[in-house]
């Protein structure tokens, strides 16, 4: 992976509001996102439609799956840190995933879990790496970052929007083998992007082993982190159908992990060290805030399959398909705005710092939840409610993701020294993990237990749910506000 045109120094001198790099990483991202959105738009509706787990179950299982998916973001990060570089980490991620949409494709009953597993492990290997590139486009007081990764967050966004319609559409209506292959195809689109473009990134991503290490070992870690990969699928196998078995996986990475960043800390100086702590304070409050949001791919997808009408202002039109679209179709319309409307307050010293943009997230995330309570007001004797107020509440939730998750993804490159960048992003995702993992434990203690309930039944459990997860959204809000003026002198600098 050699032929670089442009030094770092060249590529980060950019003029205007992007680098050109970006559209490349804009465009693998979108397709890989298409992927990861739609699978998880079809997990919980596939599982409890075709292969017969009630909601609580189901439930369970996608926090299962999603969690390991995130928690290999975290793996991921790591050996791109140490072995592979971000390049050919997510050369090997993007093919994973391939492999695991071709499996299921092949038999989507029998063989899910096993796909899947190659579908967490290509995730963990592509997703956090891709991001550190995007940071790595940019000096560190670039005030263009947040815009950047605005941006990309929209890329993300296309692609969710995308594979959220018709991944859950061709599943749902004609053929859930096809909608898993579709994974397939479209991540070798990614792929082929990648390749095509990587040559404009110069010295971004390539392999962090030292020169002086010869070519054969280095080959030979590279080779045993391939190998010990796949060797790692039937243990994952084991984790994810056996939920026993994540509960005490995600006892064990958390604290593990931030013993290795202890270890990794004590490298640093005392001001790189505090900015580190400032992260963690952003990865905990992270952690709440995906344990509400996912709701959309458990127990809202089971919502909107049961409790909702099939028409948006009168245009008919599924639940589920708006329940996984909706929110990346808003981001798609508003995360360039916001984007260049931190610009143009930072211009004017009038942008908010990080910690209370994290604050103004969650409290628009609980006042979300609060309209997808407010459902309940307009059900019919069955149990069926509005779809029209429901799209209103993912309209509210996605200025409270605008204001947190690109400004997420930008700080971690911001607060982190440049060799544990892929450390903290995989972190960043970590706590996407744990997040992921109690939205299921959430979602399924919402979810009646009673597998022959009514709707009108499930309707008022999913809904009384949805008004506890909003008054504790505004209550982290509020703290997160109150506390903004410590996390600052943390930051030192950074805003």
């Amino acid at each position: 992976m050699t032929g670089n045109t442009q030094t770092l120094q060249e590529i980060r001198d950019f003029q205007g509001k992007y680098p050109r790099q970006l559209w490349s990483l804009f465009f693998t991202e979108m397709w890989e996102r298409f992927c990861f959105y739609g699978m998880r738009g079809m997990l919980v509706v596939f599982m409890v439609s075709q292969m017969g787990l009630d909601d609580p179950t189901a439930n369970l299982q996608y926090g299962a799956i999603q969690a390991f998916v995130y928690a290999f973001t975290f793996i991921g990060g790591v050996f791109a840190d140490k072995i592979l570089g971000f390049r050919k980490s997510l050369l090997w991620g993007a093919l994973l995933m391939i492999a695991g949409g071709a499996v299921i494709a092949f038999s989507p009953t029998s063989l899910f879990y096993i796909g899947t597993c190659f579908f967490i492990i290509g995730t963990g290997f592509f997703k956090p790496n891709i991001s550190t590139m995007v940071g790595a486009l940019y000096h560190t007081d670039d005030s263009r970052r947040d815009a950047g990764f605005s941006l990309f967050y929209a890329g993300i966004n296309l692609g969710a929007l995308l594979g959220g319609v018709i991944m859950v559409y061709v599943g749902k209506y004609h053929s859930w083998a096809i909608a898993f292959g579709l994974v397939s195809v479209v991540m070798t689109i990614s792929l082929i992007n990648f390749l095509l473009t990587q040559k404009s990134l110069g010295p971004i991503g390539l392999s962090p082993m030292h020169p002086d290490i010869p070519a054969s070992r280095r080959r030979g870690y590279e080779i045993a982190t391939y190998i010990g990969s796949l060797i790692a699928i039937p243990f994952i196998l084991i984790l994810v159908t056996n939920t026993e078995y994540t509960d005490l996986f995600m006892y064990i990475i958390g604290p593990a992990t931030l013993v290795y960043l202890g270890w990794e800390m004590r490298k640093f100086n005392m001001q790189e060290n505090k900015r580190l702590m400032a992260a963690l304070v952003f990865i905990f409050f992270s952690i709440l805030f995906w344990a509400f949001f996912e709701q959309s791919g458990g127990s809202l997808s089971l919502f909107a399959l049961n409790n909702l009408q099939h028409s948006v202002l009168g245009i008919p039109m599924d639940p589920n398909v708006v329940n996984n679209s909706s929110n990346s179709l808003f981001v798609i319309i508003f995360a360039p705005i916001i984007g260049l409307l931190w610009v143009w307050l930072s211009k004017r010293k009038l942008e908010p710092n990080s910690v209370v943009k994290f604050g103004l997230g969650f409290l628009l995330l609980g006042a979300a939840f609060y309209v997808f309570y407010s459902t309940i007001f307009f059900a019919d004797a069955d149990g069926v409610t509005s779809l029209d107020v429901f799209t209103l509440g993912y309209f509210v939730i996605t200025f409270g993701e605008l204001c947190l998750s690109p400004i997420g993804l930008s700080l971690m490159t911001k607060l982190s020294p440049q060799s544990v960048q892929g450390l903290m992003m995989g972190m960043w995702f970590l706590a996407s993990a744990y997040g992921q993992y109690v939205a299921g434990l959430l979602g399924a203690g919402m979810s009646s237990a009673d597998p022959n309930a009514t709707n009108t039944e499930k309707l008022v459990s999913y809904t009384d749910g949805y008004a506890q997860l909003g008054l504790y959204a505004l209550v982290a809000g509020v703290v997160l506000v109150a506390i903004s003026p410590f996390v600052r002198r943390l930051m030192k600098g950074v805003h």
